[in-house]
Formats: structure tokens, C-alpha cells, sequence
């Protein structure tokens, strides 16, 4: 066990490794079906409603410019390269972040496979009333949303400031580390019964192997296709580091807030 970036950066890549083992593989690949899924019957359904907003913008011209017939077969021959075009861009820009609300609910169940092919244990989440249950759906959200505009503030601060702004980028890019870890945390930390801000402090007990952890993720994020399988791989990384790193000195969810 060590408080290093590097070690950070071994955890994510081993749960990259990990998200192909039986038994875990399943989450990992029903919400990437479910999300292929969407994505070709978007794409068909444009597919067959852009005959339909070629021909509108055809009439339109040729009603306000009816001497501009080179104008109308111009936009006849150029629509649909335009379309083979921005279809593929606009999957490659959407998909990670569609992908991220769709694989969300298997999180738990698939940080539960990789906590259980490590440990042999199968994970059983303590007891939640139904007051605690109604409170973590509506003020979880915006207790996350609240911290994470108050380090944007002081950042945003930071960042006015002539000469200190010198070091804004990074301390941006650290604030984006530090948020997808403590995102991607939220699923192993979770079944075993921690708060947003239980999270936050057992991070913070190694938050330079947390940082090195959320910087290979952002990094990771910017690499084509791989990009797909960052969100399991994150999962199943802060599972392996939450096994390895905290869990034995975390203290009981009862005696955190």
C-alpha cells in the first residue's frame, strides 16, 4: 500500500484488465448493448427522416430563390456526404456521456462482481430506512453538486488572480482528477454503506493516489473507442483500490456522517 500517483494509475489499469473476467464481464457488456442499441436506431431514424429535411430546405429555396437551381442541386448533392459525415462525430462526442447515464444503475452490481472475484465475498449493503433511502435520492445530488461548485468557485478565484492564475490549468485539471474519482467511488464505497462525504474523507486519506487514479481516467477519456469501456474500467479500478488501499482502515458507516 502506498500514497503515490503511480500506484493510482495501476489500480485504473488493472480494472481495465478486470472488466473482462467472467462473472463480471455481463455488467459491462448489457449497457454497452443497451447503448450500441440506442444509438443504431438514432442513427436509422435520422437516416430516415433526412430525406424529409433535405427536401424542406430544397422547397425553401427554391420558393425564396426560385432562378437558383444550381443553388438547389448544390445542396441535393452536398446533404447526405454532410450527413455520412457528422453522424459518425456526433456518436463519437455523445456516446461516452450517454454510455456514462445508461451504465450508472449497473455501477453497484458491477463493483459488487469485481469486490466478490477478489475477495470470494459476496457483498451484502447494510440495512437503509426508508427515510434515509428518500434523502440519498433527493439530497445525495445536490450535496455532490454543492462541493464540487465550491472547489469550482475557489478555483475560478485562483484563476483571477495575476501571477498565482499561472497555476489555474492545473489545479483545473486536478479539480477533474479528483471528481471522476470520487464519481467512480461512489459505486464500490456505496454497497458498503458510505455517504458522498464519507467518500471524500476516506479518499483524502490518499489523495495523491486518488489523484493519480482520476488523471489516468481523464486521460483515458480522450482516446477513441477505449473510451467506451473507461466508466467500467474506473468501476472495477476503485474497486480494486478500495480493497487494497481503505477498507481495512475505513472506519464504520455508522461513525461517519
Amino acid at each position: 500500500m502506498s500514497n503515490n500517483p503511480i500506484s493510482g494509475i495501476n489500480y485504473f489499469f488493472k480494472g481495465f484488465s478486470l472488466i473482462f473476467k467472467p462473472g463480471i464481464r455481463p455488467w459491462v457488456v448489457i449497457p454497452l448493448l443497451i447503448n450500441i442499441l440506442l444509438f443504431s436506431a438514432l442513427i436509422y431514424y435520422a437516416w430516415q427522416q433526412f430525406p424529409i429535411v433535405i427536401e424542406t430546405i430544397v422547397a425553401q429555396i427554391e420558393s425564396e430563390l426560385p432562378d437558383w437551381e444550381w443553388l438547389v442541386s448544390l445542396v441535393r448533392w452536398l446533404m447526405w456526404p454532410l450527413f455520412i459525415v457528422l453522424a459518425p462525430i456526433t456518436v463519437f462526442f455523445t456516446f461516452t456521456f450517454v454510455g456514462n447515464l445508461i451504465g450508472s444503475p449497473f455501477n453497484g452490481l458491477l463493483a459488487k462482481a469485481v469486490e466478490k472475484h477478489l475477495t470470494g465475498k459476496t457483498i451484502q449493503s447494510p440495512p437503509e430506512s426508508l427515510f434515509g433511502f428518500i434523502l440519498g435520492i433527493f439530497w445525495a445530488p445536490i450535496e455532490k453538486l454543492l462541493y464540487y461548485l465550491w472547489l469550482a468557485f475557489l478555483i475560478l478565484i485562483v484563476s483571477l488572480i495575476p501571477v498565482i492564475n499561472i497555476i489555474s490549468p492545473l489545479l483545473w485539471f486536478l479539480f477533474g482528477a479528483w471528481l471522476v474519482s470520487l464519481e467512480y467511488a461512489d459505486a464500490p464505497l456505496g454497497n458498503h454503506g458510505y455517504n458522498a462525504r464519507a467518500i471524500r474523507k476516506i479518499l483524502a486519506q490518499k489523495r495523491t493516489l486518488t489523484l493519480g487514479f482520476g488523471s489516468t481516467v481523464l486521460m483515458v477519456m480522450l482516446i477513441p473507442f477505449v473510451n467506451f469501456f473507461v466508466m467500467p474500467a474506473a468501476v472495477a479500478g476503485t474497486t480494486y483500490m478500495w480493497i487494497h488501499e481503505f477498507a481495512d482502515s475505513a472506519p464504520p458507516t455508522l461513525t461517519l456522517p
